[in-house]
């Protein structure tokens, strides 16, 4: 694909495989919108951006909360009538041994929120955008790391564990890729997820104690491909592992499983159902 005049957003791409994958799109003439919480390594990466020639923004916000997330969905409107690609990255780690249960700003699951609802969000709210622009892509860095939804327990308030938290969030992206490949069929939209590289060197990877054995680079080469490679236009509703096309785990493939999650998702971030098939339409 070639970059030059692209607009592209990637959340959480102030530190990690996302500032790699930032840095490569800038230095490939696309234009990148920065999104990260903290303002410091927002500017740094905007500015090693720019030292390569490339043209990036910086916008914050906390996707802790749904309210931010609209909030940044605003910004990005107001600052482009494009949007080519949407890379939905930002995540929060499992917290490692121990990690206790913590709520978000709405009140839900903190890594259900961050990992999966605010990107379920942010892409409805961005969807006019992208659909303005194809054809478009939808990026969503999910996880190896992958357990079935309990809809009896989304919220995971018996048996709480920072895995079993982070799994659940990360299959909760897959499910919603290959929901959403299905209602933008035809619209010029891709969709797809993957699993960059295992236990690379983040700074969340770390916080979860454990020894990085892969490099950023890595993951950020497996991303750039989903993005950017030719051989995936019009190719949709995939899960890779790496470069690699894949399976999840079986849920993802479960059409009751994925519609019982697009209602709860609809629900918890004040959709309703009609408002979200007008934007898919």
């Amino acid at each position: 694909m070639e970059l030059k005049d692209k607009t592209i957003l990637i959340t959480g791409s102030t530190d990690g495989v996302g500032r790699v994958v930032a840095e490569r799109l800038g230095a490939g003439g696309a234009r990148v919108l920065v999104h990260g919480r903290d303002e410091g390594r927002g500017k740094a990466t905007v500015a090693a951006i720019e030292a390569k020639g490339g043209k990036a923004e910086l916008l914050l916000a906390d996707l802790a909360s749904l309210a931010e997330v609209r909030r940044l969905a605003e910004a990005v409107r107001a600052r482009t009538d494009r949007l080519d690609i949407l890379i939905n990255n930002a995540g929060v780690g499992t917290g490692g041994q121990g990690a206790k249960r913590q709520a978000s700003a709405d009140g839900y699951e903190l890594r259900f929120a961050v990992n999966y609802l605010a990107g379920f969000l942010l892409t409805s709210e961005l969807l006019p955008l992208l659909k303005a622009s194809t054809p478009a892509r939808i990026v969503n860095v999910a996880s190896a790391g992958q357990q079935a939804i309990d809809f009896d327990d989304v919220m995971l308030t018996h048996g709480y564990s920072g895995v079993r938290a982070y799994c659940q969030s990360k299959l909760a992206q897959i499910l919603f890729t290959i929901d959403l490949a299905e209602q933008l069929d035809g619209t010029g939209i891709t969709v797809n997820a993957l699993h960059p590289a295992s236990y690379m060197d983040t700074t969340m990877v770390r916080q979860a104690g454990v020894t990085p054995w892969n490099l950023v680079e890595t993951g950020a080469d497996a991303i750039l491909n989903l993005a950017t490679s030719p051989a995936l236009e019009r190719r949709s509703g995939l899960y890779f592992d790496g470069q690699r096309e894949s399976r999840a785990d079986a849920q993802a493939y479960d059409g009751k499983a994925r519609r019982q999650l697009r209602a709860l998702s609809l629900e918890l971030t004040g959709q309703s159902s009609a408002t979200s098939r007008e934007k898919n339409s």
